[in-house]
């Protein structure tokens, strides 16, 4: 005679254990084990996921083993097969996340046992799980405060290769955000181990495009390392991308406020208020060692975007500048103008030609960039100005050659 053994019978066990044991979470406990008697499984990912993913709920077993780990042992791996992939994987990201402090061999364990399953879980949840498990070796680098060797720095570069090419590939929707979110983050997370900053704002860009702030573990954090890498990366000049999102807001009210001031004098471009501010917090920007080492790279930065504000703020028929002009709006000695102009030239801020008879510049084309909302008010001003005068040219036409416009 055959006997029939319920997988599940030893996860509701576990479970009225861990009900007895902690009964301000009886509730939680509960109702897993009566979830798993229904065999209810899309409702029993859903009570578990958000239940291991608050720290507030973490505790020990009789045993003294961690209790989302027993949880993940006990009763999701017996029926992981039931379960959605990615929503598998989150638990386990979660379980691992809970394990970082205490034992992290156990948290990479729980990441890397979850991918000897990759057929199984399909492409999203596989590159869920690889992201996270890279974040999880980089983040307890930075606990540890040692270094990874270059071996391990190598597999995380090659893997983000890798799996950004696999992204690109990949539908996005509601259920996948979470995926483009993951990887990013790792991506963001290696470049702040290796640089350089102008590739850590690029992937931050991208995290924060396809992550809401609110599910950000440091929002503030990450704004200051975001402002950080604006001002001191080579070749970022579009501070706007940053400064109309909510996340600079973070900052507000905080010690690193300053760096919030100096995002806003870039994206205006203003040279007074940049050294003023330099001036007013030179203490703060002593203390950090990205701003004091590209010092001059950010003066150069300021005065590059001097002259682009320069020029986005003319008409498109006025764009025909004097040496004299360009100096004295971006705050340089006049000899220094040809200078800043080729640099800005050869950078594609702008497109033109420079006049070393007339000491003029003719700029043909600006780099079109995110614009605040004072500077969109400014160019509604100016289309405005221009409606107007296309409709006085029209005007004037139409009196003096009726024939053409009856």
């Amino acid at each position: 005679m055959s006997s029939y053994v319920d997988a599940t019978s030893g996860a509701v066990e576990h479970c009225e254990a861990m009900a007895a044991l902690h009964a301000d979470l009886a509730e939680t406990y509960n109702k897993v084990a009566n979830l798993c008697r229904q065999k209810l499984w899309h409702q029993l990912t859903l009570t578990i996921l958000p239940f291991v993913s608050n720290p507030a709920n973490l505790r020990t077993t009789s045993e003294g083993i961690n209790s989302f780990l027993a949880l993940y042992d006990k009763v999701v791996t017996t029926v992981d097969k039931k379960l959605n992939s990615l929503s598998l994987a989150r638990v386990a990201s979660s379980v691992a996340d809970s394990l970082i402090a205490s034992d992290g061999t156990a948290a990479k364990a729980v990441l890397e046992n979850l991918l000897t399953q990759s057929v199984r879980l399909g492409a999203p949840a596989t590159l869920y799980v690889e992201s996270k498990l890279h974040l999880l070796i980089l983040n307890l680098l930075e606990q540890s405060g040692g270094e990874l060797e270059k071996s391990q720095l190598q597999t995380i570069k090659d893997s983000l290769k890798s799996n950004k090419s696999k992204l690109q590939e990949m539908n996005v929707d509601t259920s996948t955000t979470m995926v483009y979110s993951s990887h990013y983050e790792c991506a963001m997370k290696y470049r702040k181990a290796v640089g350089p900053p102008e590739a850590f704002f690029q992937e931050a860009l991208a995290y924060l495009n396809y992550t809401p702030i609110d599910q950000m573990d440091s929002p503030h954090d990450f704004a200051m390392d975001l402002s950080l890498a604006a001002l001191t990366g080579d070749r970022v000049f579009h501070f706007g991308q940053v400064v109309m999102t909510p996340i600079l807001n973070y900052l507000e009210g905080t010690s690193e406020s300053w760096l919030m001031e100096f995002m806003h004098a870039m994206v205006k471009g203003d040279v007074v208020i940049f050294n003023k501010l330099s001036e007013k917090y030179a203490a703060q920007i002593q203390l950090q060692p990205a701003l004091v080492h590209r010092a001059a790279a950010v003066k150069e930065k300021i005065t590059l975007l001097a002259l682009v504000n320069m020029v986005f703020q003319r008409a498109s028929a006025e764009r025909t500048l004097t040496f004299d002009e360009v100096a004295e709006r971006i705050h340089i000695h006049l000899d220094q103008v040809e200078l800043v102009v080729m640099r800005a030239l050869s950078l594609g801020l702008v497109e033109g030609s420079i006049d070393q008879v007339s000491q003029t510049v003719e700029v043909t084309w600006v780099m079109p960039r995110t614009l605040t909302q004072d500077q969109v008010k400014d160019m509604s001003s100016r289309i405005g100005e221009w409606a107007v005068k296309v409709s006085k040219t029209a005007d004037y036409m139409g009196e003096r050659t009726p024939a053409l416009f009856a």
